[in-house]
């Protein structure tokens, strides 16, 4: 009953004798107040930045705006479709054999699981490569990271993913009901063979080189920021300075800290699951923190935008007692003044006649 290579009944066997309960009341609520929470916060995400993406349609921060719709559209498709399936399960009372002799709605939530969980990791981290380069290499950034390269590599990115999704199918290797019988993933009771460890470590490793691809490219740019902010000493940079800093923690921070446990758990289970005692909770557990990832992603563009960062800057000034000084900077939309400064730091000629300017006006 447990054999993965007989789709028809993958994941049955472990129905009978599951040790993971959950309140069905309780556990049909929650996913339905966490399914339209996504669904409302990524729908008004998108909204925010598809404005944004008009205004800036033919400058440099283009493609960061369009990865980032990609990434807010995969987050609210992935809400809509698992939130969708797991509430149907919910409310059958988690009756599999009733309702997926077949195991077809099994292999579709755990496809729909791999795709939406791969999918924004990736995604993530070719937005943090993007700006990496936007910052480091602001010339090249503008001459060949164009609308539609930026589409080809959304358009890679999702067909990877999906590849990946799709590969324990067309290795003829049905996903599995988990333990807690409210989901379906690749199989992590009992792997035994190299195959079903093949695929957590791969899903796993994917995950953990996303963030870590992530983490780097965020340091560098925050690093960049801070070296031209220091070296142009304009005041015209700081608003985009504060503004680009803040985001870039704040995504490094929520991804990191929701993926983790889940993406090091399934990779223990793929390296020594014969020696792990990992219970149904702590798995379910998990995956609920990489959940909370699709819903504070879009937060993170909500919030952490210039008009909100200004408000809050305003208002802490306020409470500290201290007054508030030229808040003109605020105002300025400095992305294209800290590219220049950027540009000219590493064009040699540009430098030298920035050297050469004071000496013409003291012959004169």
């Amino acid at each position: 009953m447990n054999s993965s290579k007989s789709p028809g009944l993958a994941g049955f066997g472990i129905l009978k004798n599951t040790t993971c309960h959950t309140e069905k009341k309780i556990s049909v609520f929650f996913s339905i107040i966490f399914m339209t929470v996504g669904i409302l916060s990524n729908s008004l995400a998108i909204a925010i930045l598809m404005k944004a993406y008009q205004r800036f349609r033919q400058k440099s921060k283009a493609s960061f705006l369009l990865l980032a719709s990609g990434l807010v559209v995969t987050d609210l498709f992935g809400h809509l479709i698992n939130g969708a399936i797991a509430v149907f399960v919910y409310a059958s009372d988690k009756d599999w054999i009733r309702f997926n002799q077949s195991n077809i709605l099994c292999s579709v939530f755990g496809i729909c699981m791999v795709f939406f969980g791969l999918c924004p990791l990736l995604l993530g981290s070719v937005m943090a490569v993007e700006r990496c380069i936007g910052v480091t290499k602001p010339i090249f950034h503008s001459t060949k990271m164009t609308s539609k390269h930026v589409k080809m590599m959304l358009t890679m990115v999702c067909l990877f993913a999906v590849f990946i999704a799709l590969l324990p199918i067309l290795r003829f290797r049905a996903y599995q009901i988990q333990a807690s019988r409210t989901w379906c993933f690749y199989k992590t009771e009992h792997v035994e063979d190299w195959e079903d460890r093949f695929y957590l470590l791969l899903f796993s490793c994917l995950g953990l080189l996303a963030l870590a691809i992530s983490f780097l490219c965020n340091a560098v740019t925050g690093v960049t920021l801070l070296r031209v902010k220091f070296k142009s000493q304009q005041r015209q940079g700081r608003s985009h300075h504060f503004e680009m800093i803040i985001q870039l923690l704040a995504i490094m921070c929520v991804s990191c800290i929701c993926w983790s446990p889940f993406l090091v758990t399934m990779a223990r289970i793929g390296i020594n699951e014969s020696r792990l005692k990992e219970t149904c909770e702590t798995i379910l557990f998990a995956l609920r923190m990489a959940t909370w990832n699709q819903i504070l992603d879009p937060w993170v563009y909500i919030l952490l935008r210039k008009a909100v960062l200004k408000n809050l800057y305003k208002i802490t000034r306020g409470c500290c007692g201290v007054p508030i000084i030229n808040l003109h900077m605020l105002e300025l939309s400095s992305i294209k003044n800290s590219l220049k400064v950027a540009a000219i730091s590493e064009s040699p000629v540009s430098s030298r006649q920035i050297n050469l300017q004071p000496l013409s006006s003291t012959g004169q």
